[in-house]
């Protein structure tokens, strides 16, 4: 099973490695990072990076693809150099999946067109711009697609590919394996239960870091 997660700069770590952590562990699965080029692809704090070994035309036909998201998915929404390898690779992929907004990279290519998915609860009006029908689920499944919601779904989504892939038993041991028992000291983690103080402090962090983006010093 040959497993793609496609880099780009200012991606979010945890959108691809935790996906990675659990994937790797699946029978004759291999997991590769493709970039626009071979090398370093620096995240979205542009400390940490990853190591793509290859370019995505490297990979046009992988069983499994795994988009993930960060501020940096926002510039690549007319890159039809990676749109167009999102779209013939979801051509002949068993599953296509994403993590935050990894989906809005899915939805500029046209894969969710109509389609019920999820993203990062900030991008939610940006998806359904790009087609696709929001949803606050933090797991959506539509046929062989699956969307996950903010950076820590990543995990769950996996789990869930896991299963599908290679049955209920293995996710769990894998799940056991990572020892993933979340139990998060505050219940902050949706904007459905944060304070509102926290909610707004979180938007204005996220508008603080596009402007940023947008306008480099």
């Amino acid at each position: 099973m040959e497993i793609v997660i496609p880099l780009y700069e200012r991606f979010t770590a945890l959108d691809a490695v935790g996906p990675y952590q659990v994937l790797r562990h699946l029978p004759e699965a291999r997991v590769r990072f493709l970039g626009p080029e071979a090398g370093t692809i620096m995240c979205d704090d542009l400390v940490l990076g990853l190591l793509a070994e290859g370019r995505w035309e490297d990979c046009g036909s992988p069983d499994v693809i795994v988009v993930p998201g960060g501020i940096g998915s926002r510039a690549h929404l007319a890159d039809e150099r990676l749109l167009g390898w999102l779209r013939g690779a979801h051509e002949t992929s068993a599953w296509t999946t994403s993590v935050c907004t990894g989906s809005l990279l899915l939805a500029a290519a046209g894969i969710l067109e109509g389609l019920e998915a999820t993203t990062h609860w900030l991008a939610m009006d940006r998806l359904a711009d790009l087609g696709a029908r929001p949803s606050r689920q933090r797991v959506v499944e539509q046929g062989k697609i699956i969307t996950a919601a903010g950076v820590s779904s990543g995990i769950d989504m996996a789990l869930r590919l896991a299963e599908r892939a290679a049955g209920t038993e293995a996710a769990q041991a894998v799940q056991l394996a990572i020892e993933y028992d979340p139990q998060p000291p505050f219940d902050a983690g949706s904007p459905d239960r944060a304070p509102a103080a926290v909610v707004e402090l979180v938007r204005r962090a996220q508008q603080a870091e596009e402007r940023t983006v947008a306008n480099p010093a």
